[in-house]
């Protein structure tokens, strides 16, 4: 499903060029649930805007479902994001004006579904987050874990093929936070691969396996035993 081979990420820096990503070979089969961990400055945030579509390599190959990802042309990429992944963000990135209901269809508006072809599958995703009771709020009368579930409403809608989560419990509680791991674990029970991000190992052990990046290179890739 995701294959990164051999790539490199280069930022040009006066006379000395930062390889946010060097070499780095990675496969994440279906149905994975994955946590890629390093600290600020490994590559781990570089790794995830390749495997999000949001960035190319430098050389080497992005392979998303057998697509070589940088071969395409920007509205093929937006496309593709669209189409094949869900994402959560640390912030939640809803949008203040907008309902619960409108913050989660907004995918499919992006992807050209019509008004009621949107209903059925929006009030899907809250239900499986437990907030269609919630519908009609604003994300400010929303807690902070409820605002997260409303984003991974949003990351579920379009019943994406991977969801990416990038720092997911960084703005919560712990307790909240933990809620949130729990319900991503569920989720990848159900079938869906995931793709975490975290600086956080203790966050990372909630997955089946841990990837660990350091100076943009891969220092260890381990199965996990699950954590209850």
């Amino acid at each position: 499903m995701i294959r990164l081979e051999d790539v490199y990420k280069i930022y040009p820096m006066g006379d000395e060029p930062v390889h946010a990503l060097d070499g780095v070979s990675l496969t994440i089969e279906e149905g994975e649930f994955v946590a890629i961990i390093g600290q600020s400055g490994s590559g781990k945030s570089t790794c995830m805007n390749i495997i999000g579509c949001l960035d190319v390599p430098t050389e080497g190959r992005y392979l998303l479902n057998g697509q070589d990802v940088g071969a395409m042309k920007d509205d093929e990429q937006a496309f593709i994001r669209n189409k094949t992944l869900g994402f959560i963000f640390q912030q939640y990135n809803l949008i203040p004006r907008l309902t619960v209901f409108e913050n989660v269809e907004l995918p499919l508006i992006y992807r050209g579904m019509g008004e009621r072809d949107r209903q059925a599958p929006v009030l899907r995703a809250l239900e499986k987050v437990g907030l269609v009771e919630k519908l009609k709020n604003l994300p400010s009368q929303l807690s902070g874990g409820q605002q997260q579930r409303v984003s991974i409403a949003r990351a579920l809608v379009g019943d994406p093929s991977v969801i990416l989560a990038d720092e997911p419990t960084g703005a919560l509680d712990s307790k909240t936070g933990k809620e949130v791991l729990e319900f991503m674990r569920k989720l990848n029970d159900e079938g869906n691969t995931v793709v975490l991000i975290t600086h956080d190992m203790n966050i990372a052990e909630m997955a089946r396996r841990v990837v660990c990046l350091s100076d943009g290179k891969i220092t260890e890739d381990r199965a996990m035993g699950r954590k209850h």
